[in-house]
């Protein structure tokens, strides 16, 4: 019965994804820990398999489109792979413990939350209705042309984080990439699925040899969020995700206050 919730959760992970866009990550390593009950950072690096795999996946439609900024994907991704990769080896020492670890994991969750909590579409001065066609306009335009230096230390920072908690960093890596990149909303999502797979790979490099993996279990979670993937997909043609991410938003903020309680409790 275990097995079957996990799996089960594991489709709502992909959903989530193919309706927003992200969630992956911060859904997928509560559900490894709590409800599978594998040790965290063993679910830390089963959890970069999987959102690396989905995000993977997730790239086909979008390059068929020609929405890759490449250029980004280079600059961007070499920062942020670089730290993902030592973010796992520096959670290989002693001091970084399994607590801290969750610990920070639910942080990254209340600022994920916040993130769409707080952001709000922009609407139309004529009719007070959301902007339908973007239901992420609420970023404000970009701030420079060239900001690459913000961006290699924004990515060397989100890059760290990957490596320590597994997340892939989605919430913080499109409005920078919209901000300081100058992408148009369309490539900054593209761009940032193909920039989660790097950060999922150089991070699951950091933690083999050092941790156990459950291949089995992490290839089939992998499936089913991939097939969940598929069915968010087709959801997100008949539902806008700007009515999802603050309710979205708001099972963060429960789950993130979830883990911080299962924290304290043990």
């Amino acid at each position: 019965m275990t097995w079957l919730v996990g799996y089960s959760l594991a489709i709502g992970v992909g959903i989530s994804l193919g309706l927003l866009g992200g969630g992956g990550s911060v859904l997928t390593l509560p559900i490894l820990v709590y409800v599978m009950g594998i040790a965290p950072k063993s679910a830390i690096a089963m959890t970069s398999i999987v959102v690396g795999v989905v995000s993977l996946l997730g790239l086909f439609p979008h390059s068929r489109r020609k929405q890759i900024d490449l250029k980004t994907v280079l600059i961007f991704g070499s920062s942020t792979t670089i730290g993902a990769f030592l973010g796992a080896k520096l959670a290989g020492y002693s001091f970084i413990t399994a607590t801290l670890q969750m610990v920070l994991f639910a942080v990254a969750m209340l600022v994920a939350a916040g993130f769409m909590i707080l952001r709000q579409p922009r609407t139309d001065s004529s009719i007070g209705e959301p902007e339908e066609r973007d239901p992420l306009s609420s970023y404000p335009r970009p701030v420079c042309k060239y900001c690459w230096l913000w961006l290699l230390t924004e990515g060397f920072g989100v890059g760290i984080l990957t490596g320590l908690v597994g997340v892939g960093g989605g919430f913080a890596i499109v409005p920078a990439l919209v901000l300081f990149g100058n992408l148009t909303m369309p490539k900054a999502i593209a761009t940032s699925l193909a920039i989660i797979s790097l950060n999922s790979g150089a991070g699951l490099l950091g933690y083999l040899g050092h941790v156990s993996i459950d291949w089995y279990l992490t290839g089939s979670f992998t499936l089913a969020a991939a097939l969940g993937s598929i069915i968010g997909t087709h959801l997100a043609k008949f539902v806008p995700a700007h009515k999802l991410q603050k309710w979205f938003g708001y099972f963060l903020l429960t789950v993130a206050s979830f883990v911080l309680i299962q924290i304290l409790l043990n």
